[in-house]
Formats: C-alpha cells, structure tokens, sequence
C-alpha cells in the first residue's frame, strides 16, 4: 500500500489512528506520485510533492506521543530553502523533540544509490522539547564507499555490535560502535568541541538560523593547522638567486654556442 494515500488510511484504520511508538524508516525519495490522492492529513502538515517531505509528516502523525522515530533522508531535507523543508525542520525543532542528526557518508547506499544522506532522530511530544542536538559525522560504516561495498574489516569487526574490540584504526574503518556508544552517554557529548566527531548544538542556535538549518557543515568546526611563511623579503632574495642562476646558465651556453 501506498502509505501516503488516503486509501492506507481507510484501509487500516486502526494502525493509522492508534499511532506506533517506534519507525524506523528508509522511505524512497524519488517515485511516481499521485498528488491528488495524498492524504489530506499530511498535506494540512506540509504542502509538497516531495516524498521525503511528505513521508517525515507522516510519520508525525502515525507515532504516538512520546514516540520516537529514525528515518533515513537525504541532505537536502536539512537545509533545503522551500517553505516545505523550513516548516518541516520547524516542527521537529520546536514542535517536538528532535534528538539526533547522523551524517552518512556518500556512498553507503552503493550501488543502488549515490545521494549523500543522513538520519535524522526524534521524539514526538506536541510540546516541543528540543534543548540540545546530537550531530555526529559518521565517515565509515565498515565497507568501501564504492559499487563493490567491499568490507574493510574482518567479521568480527563489522557492524554496530562486533564481537570484537576496535583500534583506533578499526574505527576510522567502521564508525558504528561509536556511535551506539555515545549515543548511550549524550550527556557527556555536551562537553565535546565542535571539532570533534560528535557534538551537541543548543536548540537555540539552530533556530536563530532563521531556517532551522540542520546541516553538520554549518556547526561543526574545522580545525586548521598552523602554517609558517617565509618573510617576502627572503622569498625575493631567492627568487634572485635563481634569476642570477638562470642568467649565468644562459651566458654559458651561449658561449658554447659560439
């Protein structure tokens, strides 16, 4: 069923007016859609044709009060321009509780797709709720990020629970236990820098954006090493030396040449 339509509301009435406390989701961001049969219900929450849009409202109406959802979008569902993405954004950060914003590296999804992604986690309160998000930049996930999807790591190191422990070099390879790990401990990510994996944006911030910007790029700090220049006045006397190299070089040949 097409669970945008009003028909999927009229044909499982009780899924659809009792809520879920959980979804987990990875709805399609690209697909025929029948605009005239989108339900009414969501179209009163967004007005879009865009699936990913109408998917995260529908996914506000089905949850019950203080359930929570993990939802799989793409990146511009977090800094898209349109009234429909800025309305979204602004209901999960002031309406309800949004808690989470996981980066995906490009190509997790290869070889079916190459968008950049991100998941986006949060609690439906009605209330709002939002203090702080947790924004982590996830690099890898254990695979290469190319068609063949090749594992980096043995087995027993692969996935968000492996069996066994993971260097510092394991987890450049694979993020996920990291993740899981910290996501276990927020309350410790408040004190992590900006320039750190994770982080945590005060709700504040994000809406004095003006557009509920969720995007990492726009928090998260890069930590540039210090460079030291040569003083131009040296960088000149060699650019002489090479000059008078080169001249000398010429007066040479040009005796060698008769």
């Amino acid at each position: 069923q097409d669970t945008l339509s009003q028909r999927f509301k009229e044909r499982f009435p009780q899924e659809a007016e009792q809520g879920f406390d959980l979804i987990l989701a990875n709805p399609p961001f690209k697909g025929s859609l029948d605009e005239d049969d989108v339900s009414p219900d969501i179209l009163k929450k967004v007005k879009t044709k865009k699936t990913e849009l109408l998917f995260m409202a529908l996914f506000l109406r089905l949850l019950r009060v203080g359930g929570r959802a993990a939802v799989v979008v793409p990146d511009g569902v977090l800094f898209g321009s349109s009234k429909a993405h800025k309305d979204i954004r602004r209901m999960l950060v002031e309406d309800h509780k949004l808690d989470a914003i996981i980066k995906l590296p490009s190509g997790v999804f290869r070889p079916y797709a190459g968008v950049s992604c991100a998941i986006v986690v949060f609690t439906k309160t009605g209330v709002g709720g939002t203090d702080n998000v947790w924004f982590y930049d996830m690099t890898a996930d254990g695979f290469s990020l190319d068609d063949k999807r090749t594992p980096l790591l043995d087995a027993d190191k692969l996935g968000a629970v492996p069996s066994g422990d993971l260097s510092e070099d394991d987890h450049a390879k694979n993020n996920l236990p990291d993740i899981l790990a910290r996501w276990h401990e927020l309350v410790a990510e408040g004190d992590r820098a900006r320039t750190a994996q994770s982080f945590m944006v005060p709700a504040a911030e994000i809406i004095a954006t003006g557009s509920w910007d969720l995007s990492l790029n726009r928090y998260k700090k890069i930590e540039h090493a210090e460079v030291t220049h040569q003083a131009p006045s040296v960088i000149i006397a060699e650019l002489r030396a090479l000059e008078a190299e080169i001249a000398e070089g010429l007066d040479r040949l040009e005796e060698m040449l008769g």
